[in-house]
């Protein structure tokens, strides 16, 4: 998004997919050459597939697809990703490889496992790993949709920034895809921000407190986030290399460079259609949210970062079933005697908005389970069902490889069931 254009009239998606070996599942260092085999030549770092362009990530056993150019709209993505990713997987398969979905690899090693990408870029990964040690899953072990909405000036910053701080700390209620590390469930659904959140601590203000600080202009944004972060880097810095936008770390960024905010708090769903369907539903609310159907601008900004970083830390514990203040939920039009769910908010917020959506068939599948199921996490789990062998994880993951390569839903069976919710 070179050029700045009007809120919700482009949309910028990112799906980063973990590579991995086809027959145990793990991590498989292969970028380059994957993306060697789709250029053409060797050390490509972006490769311009069309509609979509194939990219490196940190580590070497990851692979980001998104769109070339701003999509003027959400519909028919599902279905280009999913021609992109199977795509990718025939490359793979000489390799010995394919792509796996979720947020984070069940059982991967990082001290072991981490190849950090070795090309073009790679000097600003290396600045990263001394500073921050990329060796963790915190840094090496993490998948995400990357979501960039436009805005024009500064009162369309204001108004999209407040939506999205407003929004963030349930966001992980639907996205949340990341139970286990270590071969093991961690405590936490959304065990992926759980990472995140921590991997800046020698620089706080580059990570600060994962929700964005209340500010609503550019010039607020650069006194108040940027500067401080670019002041305190420095000193481990001397080469200047992460003086940038990218240092940020908060959950959504602004990206003045191309007039956009990033969002980033949303795991990798089992296949291309969820991965849309969430972004549909994202986009919806925060769409209303800036048309203040629910609650106004100023009520949005008047949220106190802290109070929302605490409602955050509850949801990535927890997803859907999070309890959240009812003085929150009002942000949203609802309104209730006591605290609630976060996935009531949820339902309330898609079935209000579906008349307007921009919707994709594709997403008739998954944004039911999506909604009405469960986040894929606890789904996981459900499938899991408390085996934690190594068979029983490769079994459910396998089948989550296959749910990417057919782009269909992980649906466990039990379609509503209390159990999940």
């Amino acid at each position: 998004m070179s050029r700045a254009r009007p809120l919700f009239s482009a949309y910028g998606v990112e799906i980063e997919y973990m590579i991995v070996n086809r027959e145990t599942l793990a991590v498989l260092p292969v970028a380059d050459k994957l993306l060697a085999a789709a250029a053409g030549r060797e050390g490509v770092a972006d490769v311009n597939m069309g509609a979509l362009t194939w990219s490196n990530e940190l580590v070497n056993h990851v692979l980001e697809m998104k769109v070339t150019e701003p999509a003027a709209s959400l519909d028919g993505l599902a279905g280009l990703f999913a021609e992109h990713v199977a795509m990718a997987d025939a490359l793979l398969a000489p390799l010995g490889g394919r792509l796996m979905p979720t947020g984070a690899h069940p059982f991967m090693d990082p001290l072991a496992e981490t190849v950090l990408w070795p090309h073009t870029y790679g000097e600003i990964y290396k600045a990263f790993d001394a500073i921050f040690n990329c060796k963790g899953h915190g840094w090496s072990n993490l998948q995400s949709m990357h979501l960039n909405l436009p805005f024009r000036g500064d009162d369309e910053f204001g108004r999209l920034h407040a939506a999205i701080r407003a929004l963030l700390p349930i966001m992980p209620a639907l996205a949340a895809s990341s139970p286990l590390l270590d071969g093991k469930f961690t405590g936490f659904l959304d065990t992926r921000m759980e990472q995140y959140s921590k991997n800046a601590a020698r620089v706080p203000s580059v990570m600060a407190a994962v929700i964005p600080e209340a500010v609503f202009s550019e010039q607020e944004y650069r006194d108040h986030i940027l500067a401080p972060m670019y002041r305190d880097i420095a000193p481990l810095d001397p080469a200047g290399l992460l003086q940038d936008e990218f240092l940020n770390a908060r959950g959504a960024i602004a990206r003045f460079d191309r007039s956009t905010i990033e969002i980033r708090v949303l795991d990798t769903q089992e296949c291309p259609a969820a991965d849309l369907a969430l972004a549909g539903v994202v986009v919806a609310a925060l769409k209303g949210l800036v048309e203040e159907r629910w609650s106004t601008s100023e009520e949005q900004k008047a949220w106190d970062t802290r109070e929302l970083a605490a409602v955050f830390t509850k949801t990535i514990a927890n997803a859907g079933r999070t309890v959240v203040p009812r003085r929150y939920a009002r942000l949203f039009g609802v309104y209730a005697p006591s605290d609630i769910p976060a996935r009531v908010i949820w339902r309330r917020l898609v079935h209000s908005s579906l008349p307007t959506m921009d919707y994709d068939t594709a997403w008739d599948k998954p944004l039911p389970v999506l909604v009405d199921q469960s986040s894929l996490a606890r789904r996981i789990l459900a499938a899991l069902d408390g085996d934690y062998r190594p068979r029983n994880i490769l079994s459910v993951y396998g089948q989550l490889c296959d749910c990417l390569e057919k782009n269909e839903p992980f649906n466990v069976g039990l379609l509503g069931a209390a159990y999940y919710l």
